[in-house]
């Protein structure tokens, strides 16, 4: 076991990297983490043969990972239905809802008559990277990571964070708009769990490597297929079933602190 010190651009706190061949338990890991909470730690229990330099690929989700925001949530709240998406949202990011399709168009569909300026509204005044996302991309950059951004949200957004941040490629549902509102539906194949997995194993084979290459960041249940198998899988501010799933589990350091996990 070897303790590494991690210095974020929000809060400096200790990680400590268990490096072993055998596997923890669910229980053993959260046993070791309620003890290190104790001491305002994150823990990380990385695979025993996993070499950082060979990490070629970030992939990422987009709401409540790299965002401080559930976009959908706070769309809806331009129809006085925040709360009705919401429930939906927090459902189906617990893993209670199982078909994330189905839940997108549920809850995209209490978004009709929405003005499509809601949408600039919302990331101007609501939505703000989550602490250290520049820092992780700037480090992941100079490190020659390939940055994929993933989400189940809207290309709206996903196309402003690729431009702010410099993300290689993007992946996200369109809303569809006609006459400057939103009809409620979904224009095109919606990007779920499975369509995120999808996505990164396509940009590991076109730069020959494959997914045990990769560190993959989410919080939700829709990301686990994508999470699973990575190189390195981080739970940022996570529900309990991503957590217990996650290699790291982030609940005080910034997201930046993953590129110490690959340095």
């Amino acid at each position: 076991m070897h303790s590494i010190g991690l210095q974020t651009s929000n809060a400096s706190y200790f990680c400590e990297r268990f490096e072993s061949s055998g596997h923890l338990g669910v229980e053993q890991r959260e046993y070791l983490r309620s003890i290190a909470a104790q001491f305002n730690t994150d823990l990380c229990f990385l695979k025993g043969d996993l070499l950082p330099q060979e990490i070629r690929v970030l992939a990422m989700d987009m709401d409540s990972t790299l965002i401080n925001i559930e976009c959908i949530d706070e769309i809806a709240d331009f129809t006085d239905k925040k709360a009705a998406v919401a429930e939906i949202t927090e459902a189906t990011m617990r893993g209670e809802i199982k078909d994330f399709k189905e839940s997108l168009r549920r809850r995209v569909a209490l978004l009709e008559g929405v003005e499509a300026n809601a949408l600039e509204s919302v990331y101007r005044e609501r939505l703000r990277p989550n602490p250290g996302a520049a820092e992780l991309l700037t480090g992941a950059h100079e490190r020659g990571l390939y940055t994929l951004l993933v989400s189940g949200g809207f290309t709206f957004f996903t196309e402003k964070l690729r431009q702010e941040l410099g993300f290689k490629q993007t992946q996200s549902n369109t809303l569809e708009i006609i006459d400057g509102k939103l009809t409620g539906k979904v224009v095109g194949d919606i990007v779920d769990g499975a369509a995120k997995a999808a996505y990164l194993d396509e940009a590991c084979l076109r730069l020959g490597c494959t997914k045990t290459n990769s560190i993959t960041m989410g919080d939700g249940a829709n990301d686990l297929i994508m999470m699973n198998g990575s190189g390195i899988s981080v739970a940022y501010q996570a529900k309990p079933v991503v957590k217990e799933k996650a290699d790291a589990a982030f609940d005080r350091v910034g997201l930046d602190a993953a590129v110490l996990l690959i340095s």
